[in-house]
């Protein structure tokens, strides 16, 4: 008699977990932002691939040391989105989901290198395909961009930049 009242008790809130338990989120379900923040900014400012492709684009069709072939980026300059949120800084730290990290000095920033980009070979990056973000140089145009210094500066799994 112990055993059914047991298996019908615990039946019971099993059933109530699973119908009262909230639908899981997976990633493809909400949109990957980039958090900014700096100093002077009263809040971080938070874009998500859809504010970043309103930004004017940028786009190389480049080698990496980590994919096979040419692959065409899509993003938005660094330079420009600096420009756009009006962030004038002497180092920019850039970190990873995982935590990984690199600071690059903004005079090392041009016009057009790095970017950061949001789809690849246009369609947007997942966590596998190293996104949501990758900082990504033009590694084909100059030999510059085929350094050491440049590679570990190329973060893919983008997800925060500080200003200072």
């Amino acid at each position: 008699m112990f055993k059914s009242v047991f298996r019908a008790v615990c039946t019971a809130i099993l059933t109530g977990l699973i119908i009262t338990a909230p639908p899981a989120v997976t990633q493809a379900q909400t949109e990957p932002n980039l958090t900014i923040t700096h100093p002077r900014l009263d809040a971080p400012v938070i874009l998500s691939r859809t504010d970043l492709t309103a930004l004017p684009q940028t786009e190389y069709v480049t080698t990496t040391i980590w994919t096979e072939g040419p692959q065409r980026f899509s993003g938005v300059s660094l330079h420009d989105l600096m420009s756009h949120l009006k962030i004038e800084a002497e180092l920019l730290e850039f970190k990873a989901i995982n935590d990984y990290s690199i600071t690059v000095p903004v005079s090392e920033i041009g016009q057009d290198n790095p970017m950061i980009a949001y789809a690849r070979n246009d369609e947007p990056m997942s966590l596998r395909e190293k996104g949501p973000f990758w900082l990504v140089y033009n590694y084909d145009a100059d030999p510059a961009f085929r350094t050491e210094t440049v590679y570990s500066r190329s973060i893919w799994q983008l997800d925060r930049i500080t200003a200072r």
